[in-house]
């Protein structure tokens, strides 16, 4: 197990969720994509919206995948990264 496996097992035991239900990869991916192309501190925001999303019932995929096209198309004007990371490897997840 990693140091966010157990993270998850740990939070998710504290809330009474399934660790099973929690798409860590789609949520940190998510998280990357508005902080690269929007701003640092939409990250953990923006999770926590998709979160109310999921909790009325939306596909956490798809909705994962609306904010990120969405942040995709952030203007730099509005305060999004002019250079956007492109590592295809992704954060380390560890």
């Amino acid at each position: 197990m990693t140091v966010m496996d157990d993270w998850v097992t740990a939070a998710c035991a504290e809330l009474g969720l399934d660790p099973a239900q929690v798409p860590v990869p789609t949520v940190l991916d998510l998280a990357r994509d508005v902080a690269h192309q929007v701003l640092r501190p939409g990250a953990p925001v923006t999770a926590y919206l998709l979160g109310l999303a999921v909790g009325r019932g939306a596909d956490p995929a798809v909705t994962a995948d609306r904010l990120s096209g969405l942040a995709g198309t952030w203007p730099v004007e509005l305060g999004g990264d002019p250079h956007p990371r492109t590592d295809p490897a992704g954060p380390d997840r560890d």
